[in-house]
């Protein structure tokens, strides 16, 4: 306000001017709590202490600032007081009105200054009729925090795109040292309005303060327990072991340090989301507790599991009314879905929706795991019988124990030898993976086997489970190898009651293995390390940065949340996943096996003997089991994301020496295996990033992982596990010997013996709420094909290949839609029948059972 007057009695209006449009989002829209900083911005406003921005010059330099772009007078946000702010957490649009400056000529930046109290987010600047330019856009998508909260001035740049070697030279020294900012010097605790992105080991999930028992080693840095890096968090190590860091209260979950535009947007619903995390395990919890200890901890029949779906009754008293109390009305009915009568209900999961025992078939059972929530782990059977990998010196002999004699009366007339010729004999091995800490997962509550489930492909596509084995340590010692006994399908008495039990144990294998590997390693672990090389050493500015920027949104904030609840030392996953507290520590053991150039989609499939190479097939790959959905839903989308990489990368890098020469983007392949993924740093299989053909892999592997792998592994939680008989995820007791009473039991009351057995009442009301909300699409999600800013680059050649990527995705949607409605391919729909729809490219919000983000977001 006083800038107008001044200018009024100066003659500065009489100038020539450039008008701009900045788009904002004020922190009290966002912050109804923060009335004083609204207040006191107003104040600041009043006495001329505004938003200030200045151009800077991508044209000429400034000799008496180290040859930086000269920078023109600073200009003010206009009407900030008058501008009405929308109740909804929006967006405002303020003008601001700049001399023009033929000697700053066409801008290439500008530096903004927050002179007031409290932060805000900004959007867009665009300049208006710029002189000889026209309309000139920049992005910023970014807080900015009052001046003094930094040491140095927040600068943006153009939507403009530019290697590093050819960047304006006025330019040039800002770009570097935006980079510097952002990478911090590695000391220091970080505050809430830091940018720095910074690499530390998980060693924040135990918690020995509170007791020995939540003590857990140090992941990543070892020999031992290698493991990604994640985002640096800088809290003061834990006061009974130096080498762990010290941990938040659950009530300050939410303000655990990630950089401040990693974080989740208060206008998404992300943001809710973290809130009934914490909600759910701080307040939910104990009621569930309280209902659960006012019955049995079991449930006596199926009829039981349903009724969670069907509405169930929650006994008044104190615990209900802290509840109610503590979780705002809107955050209750979503969370617990009260009607007022306090009848709890969780939505119909998918796999019970048509037929409420369909899965239990054999059929359904083994069609889960091509068109399920873990189809990424059963291969082609090579050998029979199935040879182990585990050392004989430490663990003897792990060899299978299945024998001609339990399957080959089932192969419609084919010997063992034929079946493994003609490549019908498939497994889904969890016995190395296991084995070496079964004997220490057995001392918990937990009681379990390490299976292998070998099957049949018939002559109508679908796969027949033959036989499942489930092993055991040898009592005396690993090195006597393991104790097997071999289960074979049966349909009736206790034979088929067992039978299930053997299903049940194969699936809790499952269900751990996914939960921890298939999901948190393979993606949301694996992933982190990009998102911190990128911000650190690619700049705005860079193409590639351009290119995997969105597949990043909100990826640090979910791990760091995940760390803080989920898979820390007692927390939800150890509560509700078979391993346990050896869950982590056993993710770590698998990622010594990490490959990552084996993360693309043809080569895993290759791996695991489910595809061959074949230059007429489509994409390459001849797939050994022609409906296997996961894979010929997921290879499409791999080819639309490959070609669409190709289009991109081939625009910007002409040669291969264009890739060798340029420094930022080899900076960030040595920090990315260096520091990132340091314990992998002498793999002899890193790409090395000397031709395009290498940069086009590596950035197709990394949008596949963070957008279609991640979204195959985690939107399928609540509509497939979301019935725990299912997926049950822990196992409590061995299988029945006979001549015991639990063997009794299970014959004269299976269903009852079934529900003894897997995952108890408690946990399944934890596990089934955590995946309901995991399982769950904010609103605002932006899928694969989109993008939240139209104007993301000036270049018109990326746009284009950009829409053609999208109406490709497109058309992969309508290719999913008519595959589930023909009758021939069976493994789509199954017995239960439930469509394979989680490769289906985009969706509504909620719990839909499809879509792809672009990004590990939740």
């Amino acid at each position: 306000m006083l800038h107008s007057i001044i200018d009024a009695i100066t003659g500065e209006n009489d100038r020539k001017k450039i008008r701009g449009t900045v788009v904002l989002m004020k922190k009290n829209v966002l912050d109804f709590n923060d009335l004083s900083a609204s207040v006191l911005d107003r104040v600041h406003e009043l006495v001329g202490q505004g938003v200030s921005l200045q151009l800077v010059s991508a044209v000429h330099a400034d000799p008496s600032n180290g040859l930086q772009g000269k920078v023109g007078k600073p200009a003010f946000l206009e009407d900030w007081i008058t501008t009405i702010t929308p109740l909804t957490a929006g967006e405002s649009a303020f003008k601001v009105t700049f001399d023009y400056d033929e000697e700053v000529g066409e801008p290439g930046a500008f530096i903004i200054r927050n002179n007031h109290h409290s932060e805000f987010y900004l959007r867009t600047l665009t300049l208006e009729d710029v002189p000889g330019h026209g309309r000139i856009h920049f992005v910023c998508n970014s807080w900015v925090y009052p001046a003094d909260k930094y040491d140095t001035d927040r600068v943006f740049f153009t939507n403009q795109t530019y290697l590093p070697s050819e960047t304006p030279g006025p330019l040039r020294r800002y770009r570097e040292s935006e980079l510097v900012n952002l990478r911090g010097d590695g000391t220091g605790e970080l505050k809430e309005w830091d940018r720095i992105y910074d690499y530390a080991y998980y060693n924040d999930l135990g918690n020995p303060d509170r007791d020995p028992k939540y003590a857990r080693p140090v992941l990543g840095g070892s020999v031992e327990y290698p493991y990604p890096r994640r985002g640096r968090t800088s809290r003061p190590p834990s006061e009974t072991d130096p080498n762990t860091e010290g941990r938040l209260p659950l009530l300050m979950s939410l303000n655990i340090y990630v950089p401040r535009d990693e974080r989740f947007g208060h206008i998404k619903l992300s943001d809710f989301l973290a809130y009934a995390l914490k909600a759910l395990v701080q307040f939910v919890l104990p009621e569930f507790e309280a209902l659960c200890d006012s019955t049995p901890n079991e449930f006596d029949s199926f009829q039981d599991v349903f009724d969670l779906y069907e509405g169930f009754k929650v006994p008044d008293g104190p615990l209900l009314d802290k509840i109610k109390d503590n979780i705002p009305l809107e955050m209750l009915k979503e969370l617990v879905r009260t009607d007022g009568e306090g009848l709890f209900k969780f939505p119909t999961p998918q796999v019970i929706k048509e037929d409420k025992s369909a899965w239990r078939t054999d059929k359904e059972f083994a069609r889960e795991m091509l068109a399920g929530l873990n189809p990424v782990l059963i291969r082609l059977l090579q050998e029979f019988p199935p040879e182990s990998k585990l050392d004989p010196e430490v663990y003897g002999n792990q060899n299978s124990s299945i024998t001609k004699e339990h399957i080959e009366n089932h192969l419609d007339g084919l010997t063992i030898n034929k079946a493994l010729e003609k490549k019908r004999l498939f497994i889904l091995d969890h016995h190395d993976t296991l084995m070496p800490y079964l004997r220490r997962i057995n001392t918990t509550s937990t009681k379990t086997y390490a299976s292998r489930t070998v099957l049949f492909l018939k002559d109508d596509g679908t796969l027949k489970p033959l036989a499942i084995e489930l092993s055991l340590p040898h009592p005396d010692g690993d090195k006597f190898g393991a104790v097997s006994k071999v289960y074979t399908p049966a349909e009736h008495g206790v034979e088929g009651s067992i039978w299930q039990l053997a299903k049940a144990y194969a699936a809790v294998n499952d269900s751990g293995y996914h939960q921890l590997l298939s999901h948190w390693l393979n993606t949301h672990a694996v992933i982190e390390p990009f998102v911190i090389a990128t911000n650190r050493q690619l700049s705005v500015l860079h193409p590639i940065n351009k290119l995997l920027d969105p597949h990043f949104r909100d990826t640090m904030n979910i791990n760091a949340l995940a760390r803080q609840i989920l898979i820390n030392a007692g927390g939800v996953v150890e509560s509700t996943v078979y391993p346990s507290k050896y869950a982590m520590e056993m993710s770590s053991v698998v990622y010594k096996n990490w490959v990552f150039t084996e993360q693309a989609l043809p080569a895993d499939l290759i791996n695991r003997g489910m595809a061959e190479k074949d230059s007429d097939a489509p994409h390459g790959l001849r797939l050994v089991l022609d409906d296997y959905p996961y894979a010929v839903d997921g290879l499409e989308i791999w080819s639309a994301i490959e070609t669409w990489v190709e289009d991109y990368c081939s625009f910007y890098y002409k040669t291969d020496e264009m890739v060798e020469k340029d420094s930022e983007l080899q900076s960030w392949w040595k920090e990315l295996r260096e520091e990132g993924h340091g314990d992998k740093k002498d793999e002899p299989w890193w790409p090395k990033m000397h031709t395009v053909k290498e940069l086009i892999d590596t950035c197709t592997i990394i949008i596949w992982v963070a957008s279609a792998l991640h979204a195959a592994v985690n939107f399928g939680q609540y509509p497939y596990a979301g019935f725990l008989p299912n997926r049950p995820t822990i196992s409590r007791r061995f299988m029945p010997e006979e001549g015991t009473p639990e063997y009794e039991e299970l014959k004269s009351n299976p269903e009852k013996a079934f529900l003894k057995t897997i995952t108890a009442q408690l946990q399944t009301l934890l596990g089934i709420s955590l995946i309901e909300i995991l399982s769950r699409h904010s609103s605002d999600e932006v899928y694969l094909g989109q993008r939240d800013t139209p104007e993301w680059t000036l270049d018109a050649t990326p746009l284009k290949a950009f829409e053609k990527f999208g109406r490709k995705l497109a058309d992969i949607e309508e290719n999913i839609i008519q595959r589930n409605g023909d009758e021939r391919f069976k493994n789509r729909v199954g017995p239960v029948k439930m469509p394979y729809t989680l490769l289906y490219p985009t969706s509504e919000g909620g719990l839909t059972g499809k879509g792809i983000p672009n990004s590990v977001s939740i």
